[in-house]
């Protein structure tokens, strides 16, 4: 009888330390994924040779100019609220207000982060209805009337990722509980089903983030708005129970990058069917535009932060930056067709006609590729972007706004100083 008891203890004991064992490594390959994601943030000023002060600088410079000079895009409001504003098409978006609250977040500037949200919630965010939790994309902050009671999907991709890193980076104590406002918006989110025309953000057929969650604007999408790199966070922090879903949305996300993006150029249109194929509106044909320039900034998001589909990423930099390249790197347009041609329809900034310029906001963005490019010159595209000024153009219009948000992250992005925030 004893031998069996024995050998009874001995597998038990062999069962116990192969699941501890499993369990371990695990938890490894958890704690692995995230240290090589930090491993990856990397300081390409310092590459390019500036030194660590003069790029503290830059960074400085640009949050100074943006959040807090003369023609700064954000306005405080009593003792705790503030907005971003628009200031070329006199509105408030989430769009700007949810990157000022990821800028601020990033930087650590507690007080800005919470006047933006106090701002966002009390004037933006339905309170109830079938859009309860979504917020109206646009509204006139001086009388406070709303353009529209519609979301634009990419303004809670980044309020729920920028709530998840506050939480993570202050706690939930300090009088705002940022997880469990961001849990508000993942939680009300998942119970849109259509009624009243509301749906998920996501699009959860075809896994992809709708261009808007309601009506039509549910079966197509704007590949801007794909962010692997935040459904990875969402799914290490959001907590919910949708990991797996999160987790395949970023991979369908890298998928549909690699149809979006033409094969030769790089570029991408504004809008898109859920297969890549370019969707045309009423109101303008399918082209590189202004939407499009964040493409690139988020690719090089995704390959620094999570790496999980470097060799397309890597190809894609050298095509965009390649293209770009032909067209002169101080001298570049800013609005293509797929093939690099001009095309007819020319899109206006604001209440500027219809002008091709170079634009800062895709000067930055393609240099932020170059955190993706391994071709040694690569570098052309940082030199170029630490020259330039956030500055109005020689024929007098200026977007501190646009220009000046994908600016101001792109330096973060280069100098290694837009990371995913882990727990404190």
């Amino acid at each position: 009888m004893a031998p069996k008891i024995s050998i009874l203890l001995l597998v038990l004991f062999m069962l116990f330390a192969s699941l501890s064992f499993a369990q371990k490594e695990s938890n490894k390959q958890q704690r692995k994924s995230i240290t090589a994601a930090e491993a990856n943030y990397t300081n390409l000023f310092r590459a390019a040779g500036y030194s660590a002060v003069e790029i503290d600088r830059k960074v400085a410079k640009a949050y100074y100019d943006i959040f807090e000079g003369p023609n700064r895009v954000y306005f405080t409001v009593g003792d705790t609220m503030a907005y971003v504003s628009d200031v070329k098409n006199h509105d408030a978006r989430t769009e700007g207000l949810s990157y000022g609250m990821m800028i601020a977040v990033q930087l650590n500037k507690k007080e800005v982060f919470d006047r933006i949200w106090r701002w966002s919630k009390k004037y933006l965010q339905h309170q109830s209805g079938p859009r309860e939790a979504y917020f109206a994309w646009s509204i006139n902050p001086e009388t406070l009337k709303r353009n529209s009671d519609g979301s634009a999907s990419d303004g809670e991709l980044y309020y729920i990722t920028s709530l998840l890193f506050a939480s993570n980076r202050w706690g939930n104590q300090t009088g705002i509980n940022y997880y469990q406002e961001a849990r508000r918006i993942l939680d009300d989110m998942w119970k849109k089903d259509g009624t009243g025309n509301i749906y998920n953000l996501i699009n959860v057929e075809h896994k992809q983030i709708s261009f808007v969650p309601e009506g039509d604007g549910y079966q197509w999408t704007d590949p801007s708005y794909h962010l692997p790199a935040f459904y990875e966070v969402w799914a290490m922090y959001a907590k919910d129970g949708h990991e797996k879903f999160y987790r395949d949305c970023a991979d369908t996300s890298r998928a549909f990058l690699h149809r979006a993006c033409h094969p030769v150029t790089g570029l991408n249109a504004d809008y898109t069917e859920f297969s890549g194929k370019p969707h045309s509106t009423r109101w303008m044909p399918p082209a590189f535009r202004y939407d499009s320039w964040r493409v690139p900034m988020n690719i090089a998001m995704d390959y620094v932060w999570f790496g999980k589909d470097k060799n397309w990423q890597q190809g894609y930099a050298r095509r965009l930056q390649g293209f770009l390249r032909t067209k002169g790197i101080n001298t570049f347009e800013d609005q293509f067709n797929l093939d690099g041609s001009k095309p007819e329809f020319i899109l206006k900034a604001g209440n500027n006609g219809p002008k091709l310029r170079h634009s800062l906001g895709l000067l930055a963005t393609a240099a932020s590729a170059s955190l993706v490019n391994r071709d040694t010159k690569n570098l052309d595209f940082v030199h170029a972007l630490w020259d330039a000024k956030l500055e109005p153009y020689a024929d007098g219009y200026f977007d501190p706004y646009y220009d000046g948000l994908l600016y101001l992250f792109s330096l973060m992005h280069l100098s290694g100083k837009y990371r995913i925030i882990q727990p404190n």
